[in-house]
């Protein structure tokens, strides 16, 4: 995510709780990437974790932009009027 959006995302979590839970999942499944990306072997069914880990973040991810989108858009219509 770009630096922009993580900022939006601070600063809107304490009063959207959709997108809150969305981003704490995602940090969580980045995590547990990470640890996949660290091991030098994994076993079949580690792959299939991983797999559905990556399906699983990029899907949270595209909820999170929507909520953001929703957001701007938001406040594009509350400074145009």
């Amino acid at each position: 995510m770009e630096k922009k959006d993580e900022e939006l995302i601070q600063s809107l979590m304490s009063n959207d709780a959709e997108l809150k839970r969305y981003y704490e999942e995602h940090l969580e499944l980045e995590e547990r990437l990470s640890e996949f990306n660290r091991r030098a072997y994994l076993t079949p069914e580690q792959e299939l974790e991983r797999k559905q880990i990556q399906k699983r973040k990029l899907s949270g991810k595209d909820r999170i932009m929507e909520i953001l989108d929703k957001h701007r858009s938001a406040a594009r219509g509350a400074s145009a009027g």
